[in-house]
């Protein structure tokens, strides 16, 4: 397990979302993982504040923490229009955390609001699993956990699975073995 905390801070909604979805992206990226548990918080103020802490298991995969804003006349515009851009993305995921606040600035009287889900995506089966990417993702899993010895896969199962062949599959495993070394 491990530990990610990201925190953003700044006067703009769009540059706090901006930053914090970079950060957010990068920290995902370094320690991979699915996501166990997460606490999102969220406060407008002079400063728009918006953390994450989220409790990530590397050795699996699929999570995701996607931040979305939007103005309208009213909060419940503004609302709708976030949910509309969230709720596409987490069709069938499994939702860990999520935060959803609003703000009126108080001279221009422009609504935000401000949506953040933390989830895990759907597991694929392997036989729905298509592109070369994904293929060599999950593979790349399954050698990690065996310390990166391919002996012990079985080749002809795994190109059956993967409806590719055995060919391919050496050949993902030395893509995968390349990367590692870098």
């Amino acid at each position: 397990m491990r530990l990610i905390h990201v925190v953003c801070e700044s006067a703009s909604v769009e540059d706090c979302i901006k930053e914090f979805t970079s950060k957010i992206e990068s920290a995902l990226n370094a320690s991979g993982g699915y996501i166990k548990s997460a606490k999102i918080d969220l406060t407008f103020g002079a400063f728009m504040h918006l953390s994450a802490s989220l409790l990530a298991d590397p050795s699996n995969f699929g999570g995701r923490v996607v931040a979305k804003y939007s103005t309208g006349r009213s909060r419940d515009r503004a609302i709708e229009s976030v949910l509309a851009e969230i709720n596409p993305l987490i069709n069938n995921a499994e939702v860990v955390a999520f935060k959803i606040g609003t703000y009126t600035t108080p001279v221009t009287r422009k609504t935000y609001a401000v949506g953040v889900v933390a989830y895990n995506l759907p597991m694929k089966p392997a036989t729905q699993i298509t592109s070369t990417p994904d293929r060599r993702k999950l593979l790349a899993h399954v050698l990690s956990l065996f310390d990166y010895n391919p002996r012990v896969l079985n080749i002809s199962e795994l190109a059956r699975i993967f409806n590719v062949s055995r060919d391919t599959i050496y050949h993902d495993i030395q893509q995968i073995l390349k990367e590692r070394e870098k």
